[in-house]
């Protein structure tokens, strides 16, 4: 399957520059893993993030999380917020799945951690998810804690976009969503630094699409093949993702994740009632680990004043990587014989 981006069609989103896969692996370390089950019906998969290739539970990572809108099942949101840390990997999949995400998580930590629930607490896995109920009959069940620990087993830092992994029955402003990334590389004097953002779409209107600040909705909608389809609500919801290696403490990564909803914004959506918008973001800058000798830790950290430029490429690659989720997704038949079509069918007429 081979990966699109805004540049393949001459889209530029911003002035600061993407890093060399121009994805969230652009920050050293990140890894990405995919399982996919496509079959009829059955349209769904699991989508594993690794912030390094380490112990995530002995050397975790500081994390945040930011709800843009709260219509989501995200499970172990709760010790993030009051630790600011992340311990697995992060579990990406269907809302129903959300089970099979936390077993395949937990387990793949237990069997690199011997001393969980012996000499040690227990484990705060991660999993976030998306209904894709649309073209996916979720009622199946489908996905399990083997596919889980696939997904985390095949990390690697090139991974594919699209109809993959967790987002194979995603569905995005009534085309084919799924998994999408960006990167951009951000100088603090004589330093460079790189955010990289990957979301997982299933939100918005076609109506409301807009592409590089170019409102291309009502033309999609006009060239459509399935003029049938009704207006509805937007009760789709959206994953991001944000990584970086500057050093920042959970307050500032925080601020960071608040303005992924600038690019959001910018594609069109108006983060409805019904949409789960979830922002979940980690450093690679520090490792913060499980036992310690010592009471105290001293850490860099940037100073405030510095995080314009970073807020900026976060809401570049995070517009980005929205409209590179529709662009490397193929049409995809489903449920009901039901198809959803790529943005790449109506993207030489609208640009």
């Amino acid at each position: 399957m081979k990966k699109y981006k805004t540049k393949d069609f001459h889209i530029n989103i911003g002035k600061l520059q993407s890093g060399p896969t121009n994805s969230i692996t652009d920050v050293h370390g990140v890894k990405v893993g995919h399982t996919t089950i496509s079959e009829g019906d059955i349209q769904t998969g699991v989508t594993a993030v690794l912030p390094h290739s380490g112990n995530l539970f002995q050397e975790k990572v500081i994390g945040s999380i930011h709800t843009i809108n709260g219509f989501g099942k995200t499970a172990g949101s709760i010790q993030l917020e009051e630790l600011g840390t992340i311990e697995t990997p992060i579990i990406l999949t269907n809302t129903l799945a959300v089970g099979a995400g936390l077993q395949g998580a937990i387990d793949y930590t237990l069997a690199n951690n011997p001393s969980i629930g012996r000499t040690t607490g227990t484990v705060n896995a991660i999993v976030c998810e998306c209904n894709d109920m649309i073209i996916n009959d979720i009622r199946t069940s489908s996905v399990t804690k083997e596919h889980v620990l696939q997904a985390i087993d095949s990390a690697t830092p090139e991974f594919e976009e699209g109809n993959i992994g967790a987002g194979t029955g995603m569905v995005c402003f009534g085309l084919k969503g799924g998994i999408g990334s960006s990167s951009r590389m951000v100088n603090l004097g004589e330093r460079s630094f790189t955010v990289g953002v990957m979301v997982l779409t299933n939100f918005g209107k076609m109506e409301h699409l807009t592409i590089a600040g170019k409102h291309v909705g009502p033309v999609v909608k006009h060239l459509h093949p399935q003029k049938h389809q009704e207006d509805v609500r937007d009760k789709g919801s959206i994953i991001i993702l944000v990584a970086t290696d500057l050093p920042v403490n959970e307050r500032q990564l925080k601020r960071v994740l608040k303005r992924t909803a600038v690019g959001l914004s910018k594609t069109g959506s108006y983060i409805g009632h019904g949409s789960g918008d979830i922002v979940l973001g980690f450093t690679t800058a520090h490792k913060i680990l499980h036992e310690s000798s010592t009471f105290f830790s001293s850490q860099e950290t940037v100073q405030d004043y510095a995080l314009d430029p970073v807020f900026e490429a976060t809401a570049d690659a995070t517009e980005e990587a929205i409209l590179n989720s529709l662009l490397s997704s193929e049409n995809t038949k489903g449920r009901n014989n039901q198809t959803v079509y790529s943005l790449r069918s109506f993207i030489n007429d609208i640009l």
